[in-house]
């Protein structure tokens, strides 16, 4: 690979490119809308590197619409005949540090493209797109702190459907700061999807290698990745998963049904073994939804993340009309006489069966909801084997469960819930408006999504309903403690507080029931490539409207004055990509980014290339504010 003939090569590849049959004559280098056709840069997978440390380099060629290279290792078809001389892209290496060992570079697949040479259509396989080069290096044993540098050539023929260019050469050099195996130092991952499709087998292995990509963690602004390989990295993983699934239990998802499950323990809490058991069915319950849905995204084609669900249409329909259900029956709004064998599945009548399928019910409240960790575990796990994706998603459900077997197994804890009397049946009635607002969600956001047309935004006015109900709830309980307590201390108490949160629902309706001061451009392809195409920073906002994270993103974020003067800024376009229904332009979209679920937020501009964009699932007014300069290349 190492040549010291560059001059050489040039002029054998300019006499070539010359007997070309393109048009007559091969044309000076193109430009699209102001910027070179093609643009190349080397990226390391980390820039800090450890004695015997083996990584990755990818040499990315960037190409703008209807352009295209020739592959490393070219096939000119037939119709073409012989005078047509392709230009190969190659990678010469003309300085490397010693203690570098660079391994058999990796080429792309290339993708047919349609061309024009001879007048008549004509299939050619080309690189296009975001086309990545691999290059696997290895770091010396004995190497001590300091610099090491890598310097290559990369060669490359641009064609459109007409024609082909005169060949162009780019130097590029990439620096890394070497240090010794032992040292202490943040090491940080750099665009870890672009490194997606890296086989790590490149190192010289004959057998698949076991090292995972590096996986990047973030949670309120702070983020840290870390190896996932080996016993170590695994454990960290899905320690990390299980922390996500306990913290997915205080969102508001989740939140109103717990009360329920309280209230049926309280029940059995005479009985410590019947309480124990009820606990461990629904904790069983909780983890085997987890489990069941790690496995559709593992091996199902087209299943791939838990938004999948909402996604199918009728998912949100259904479990909307479960919980109203379930709401009219906690309220006491009717009473059938059913077959014995229905009350089994009752969570009310504290039956295994009913218990396990609360558990199950659940989990599936909690999907429109994604915590800290949890969501960067399950997006990163499904790209992974199905042992690793079915242990992740295990972990989040044993996480999640966690609560519940702790709360069965200390019966003191449940002991003080009313069982029975006046006050167990305004809290059920209050539980059961709550969970009509939940009902009123699934049910909203499936209209929403069934009278949108993507990619225009669907309606938001479901959300003054949600707010209506729970409202009511709060209204009815003020009324009931009226009623039955005559404590001026307690009445004042509970009034402030149901006043409070129904200020707040009101208030929180005004804001979701809208589409906020930022003026979003929606997201299509071709909007999309003009924006690049004119150098913008382009903010991409991957939402919908069952997605509570994004949401609270939405509001507590980009809705900051600060953000919002920011994205009116000349050159910033904020784009938003929603997947409240099918949308295959936009799925598209995220699987590109090597991400499986929302939220995400991606920033591109010519400060990073439109082809590896900063990439975050949570963050703060400081991270966009950083993320869009370094997009505009200004930091």
């Amino acid at each position: 690979m190492i040549s010291k003939a560059l001059g050489r090569a040039l002029v054998i590849a300019t006499f070539a490119c010359m007997l070309s049959a393109q048009r007559g004559h091969a044309q000076r280098e193109p430009t699209y809308r102001g910027r070179p056709a093609v643009s190349v840069r080397a990226i390391p997978a980390k820039s800090v590197v450890r004695a015997g440390e083996q990584l990755p380099i990818a040499v990315v060629l960037q190409h703008a619409p209807r352009f295209h290279t020739w592959p490393n290792e070219p096939i000119v078809p037939p119709e073409f005949g012989p005078d047509l001389v392709p230009i190969p892209t190659t990678i010469e290496i003309f300085a490397v540090s010693e203690s570098i060992e660079i391994g058999a570079v990796q080429w792309p697949a290339p993708e047919v493209v349609m061309v024009r040479y001879t007048g008549s259509p004509v299939e050619l396989l080309s690189y296009v797109d975001t086309a990545a080069v691999y290059l696997p290096l290895t770091i010396a044993n004995d190497v001590e702190h300091g610099e090491l540098n890598l310097e290559l050539a990369v060669r490359y023929q641009t064609c459109d459907e007409r024609r082909c260019y005169f060949p162009k050469v780019v130097r590029l050099n990439v620096l890394l700061t070497a240090v010794t195996a032992d040292a202490v130092v943040a090491v940080e991952a750099i665009e870890p999807g672009l490194f997606a499709d890296f086989d790590w087998r490149g190192f010289g292995t004959d057998a698949p290698s076991t090292r995972l990509p590096p996986l990047t963690m973030s949670a309120f602004g702070w983020s840290f990745d870390f190896d996932p390989s080996g016993p170590e990295g695994l454990a960290l993983l899905l320690l990390l998963a299980a922390m996500g699934g306990f913290i997915l239990n205080l969102t508001p998802c989740v939140l109103p049904v717990i009360p329920i499950k309280i209230m049926g323990l309280s029940r059995a809490s005479g009985d410590r073994a019947r309480l124990l058991l009820l606990g461990l069915i629904m904790s069983a319950g909780v983890v085997a939804f987890w489990v069941v849905l790690g496995g559709a995204i593992a091996l199902i084609a087209g299943f791939d993340a838990i938004s999948s669900l909402f996604q199918t249409g009728w998912f949100a329909l259904l479990v909307g009309v479960i919980v109203a259900v379930m709401a009219l029956g906690m309220m006491g709004l009717f009473s059938l006489r059913l077959p014995q064998a229905v009350y089994r599945f009752d969570p009310g009548h504290e039956t295994l069966v009913g218990s396990f399928g609360f558990g199950v019910m659940t989990a599936v409240l909690s999907t429109p909801c994604t915590a800290p960790f949890m969501g960067g575990a399950s997006a990163w796990a499904a790209t992974q084997a199905p042992p690793i994706t079915l242990a992740t998603f295990g972990a989040i459900g044993f996480g999640m469960a966690l609560p519940y077997a702790a709360l069965s197994a200390r019966p003191r804890l449940v002991e003080k819930v009313p069982r029975s009397g006046p006050w167990s049946v305004l809290v059920k009635q209050v539980i059961g408006l709550v969970m009509l607002a939940v009902a009123t969600f699934f049910i909203g956001t499936w209209a929403a999504a069934a009278l949108a047309e993507p990619p225009e935004p669907p309606g938001r006015g479901f959300w003054w309903l949600v707010a209506w109900f729970g409202v009511l709830a709060c209204g009815w309980l003020v009324l009931g403690t009226f009623r039955l307590s005559r404590s001026t201390a307690h009445r004042g108490v509970v009034t402030a507080v149901a006043g409070a949160f129904a200020f707040t629902l009101l208030y929180a309706a005004r804001g979701l029931s809208s589409h906020g001061p930022i003026d979003w451009v929606y997201y299509t392809p071709e909007r999309f490539s003009e924006s690049a195409a004119k150098g913008d920073v382009i903010v991409l906002d991957f939402t919908a409207e069952w997605c509570l994270n994004c949401k609270a993103l939405e509001s507590g974020v980009l809705h900051q004055d600060q953000i919002v003067e920011l994205f009116e800024a000349p050159g910033i376009v904020p784009m938003r990509v929603d997947l409240t229904t099918d949308n295959p332009p936009g799925k598209a979209k995220l699987a590109q980014l090597d991400w499986v679920g929302i939220p995400l937020l991606a920033v591109y501009g010519p400060g990073t290339g439109y082809g590896a964009p900063l990439k975050f699932d949570s963050y703060t007014p400081a991270v966009v504010q950083d993320a869009v300069a370094r997009a505009r290349g200004s930091d």
